[in-house]
């Protein structure tokens, strides 16, 4: 059996390694889009940015470890038409591959905003040749300006305060993360930034980019008339799924690739989808759901793995993130945004922060913590068990 895998990422990698694990001695084809070896993706945002770090990403695989895997890697090779039916996938350089089994693991691609593509000075950050150019950036830039708040803003915003710079952040949310987290809580976020001197911004949009007269950034306009001086913006507004080699497969796309519980591809043999741009129907919910989390994609690889194989498939496990930010660790199980905030436990300003997030009936959703590991794992075992806040014993002593 030969198994193709579209995507050098987590959920391919994992995919390959958990193949090879369980015994499997086919093929294994494995195309990756960017030249460089496999690499791991949250630090790009965190370590690969520090001034004393690198400005490497670590790698997924030791060059030892793709020995062993015995996988045919083709890095710089995009995949870019699939003919489900005579199951093969062309490359861009017209090269035509055949599969028994296909895995669909090609991410997400960060959105942007009118205008970026025609100045320099102007960024998105999802690869590694992103993180490096922004290194360089972050070593002669003296003003910043990040357009959202979610993760990627906010830890590239930290980022670069903690080099000194002259940071602002614009969200378009009157609160941060506030989709998410609630208010009170989003709140508390943008307050973090806040004591370390970055300009919060919110309740206002981007209008357009200014110019220095050489095509390089000089500002940002905002929608109500202000303009914020910038020799550098990071744009982080969230991704898409990226399925536009799909268009022409037949496939079933709809915010990502369309998959059942053990993420095939319904209407298809033999075909799945994987990590960031596979829209799950989540064994825990119910529901569609499209999940753009590192440890998601992990349990993709290792579900996808055991569905070829014909084995038994591991549980689902609840959504978990985390985000380093001017040194403090947020972290974030469940889903919050499906509750509201109940209990809550210290502060941004305070060693810890702990809020737990229950549903109308009073079961634990979600839970978001700050510096707190130990309560980290109890809430997510609570939101696991479906506990309810009048069962949750956390030692947390407010409530809201």
């Amino acid at each position: 059996m030969n198994v193709l895998i579209i995507g050098a990422s987590v959920a391919g990698i994992r995919t390959a390694e958990a193949l090879r694990r369980h015994g499997f001695d086919g093929t294994v084809t494995l195309l990756g889009e960017e030249p460089h070896p496999p690499y791991d993706k949250p630090p790009l945002s965190k370590d690969v940015l520090a001034m004393d770090g690198t400005g490497e990403p670590p790698p997924l695989l030791s060059a030892d470890e793709t020995e062993a895997l015995a996988l045919d890697l083709r890095l710089g090779v995009r995949a870019v038409a699939l003919e489900p039916r005579a199951r093969v996938v062309t490359t861009d350089a017209g090269v035509r591959l055949g599969f028994d089994r296909l895995v669909i693991a090609t991410g997400v691609t960060p959105r942007t905003l009118p205008g970026a593509g025609s100045l320099d000075g102007v960024y998105t950050l999802r690869t590694a040749d992103d993180a490096l150019a922004l290194r360089g950036e972050l070593d002669r830039a003296a003003r910043v300006v990040v357009i959202g708040a979610g993760f990627i803003g906010a830890e590239f915003a930290s980022a670069a305060r903690t080099r000194g710079l002259d940071v602002s952040v614009v969200e378009v949310q009157d609160t941060p993360m506030a989709h998410l987290l609630g208010a009170r809580v989003g709140g508390m976020l943008a307050g973090l930034h806040e004591a370390h001197g970055v300009a919060v911004h919110t309740g206002v949009g981007f209008e357009r980019f200014e110019d220095d007269g050489n095509a390089r950034v000089s500002g940002v306009v905002l929608t109500d008339g202000r303009v914020l001086p910038a020799d550098l913006v990071v744009v982080g507004i969230g991704a898409r799924p990226a399925t536009e080699w799909l268009e022409s497969s037949g496939l079933p796309v709809e915010n990502g690739v369309v998959c059942d519980v053990n993420l095939r591809v319904p209407g298809t043999s033999g075909i799945y989808a994987a990590g960031d741009v596979a829209l799950r129907h989540h064994p825990l919910y119910g529901a569609p759901l499209r999940i753009e989390h590192w440890t998601n994609a992990g349990e993709h690889g290792e579900t996808v793995a055991a569905d070829i194989l014909g084995m038994p498939v591991p549980p689902a496990q609840v959504p978990y993130v985390w985000s380093d930010q001017y040194g403090r660790r947020i972290q974030i199980v469940g889903r919050p945004a499906t509750g509201e905030a109940r209990v809550l436990h210290g502060g941004i300003d305070a060693p810890s922060l702990v809020a737990v997030y229950a549903d109308r009936a009073g079961t634990a959703v979600g839970a978001l913590v700050v510096d707190d590991p130990r309560t980290l794992m109890r809430c997510r075992r609570a939101v696991a068990a479906g506990t309810s806040l009048e069962g949750l014993d956390l030692g947390l002593a407010a409530k809201l």
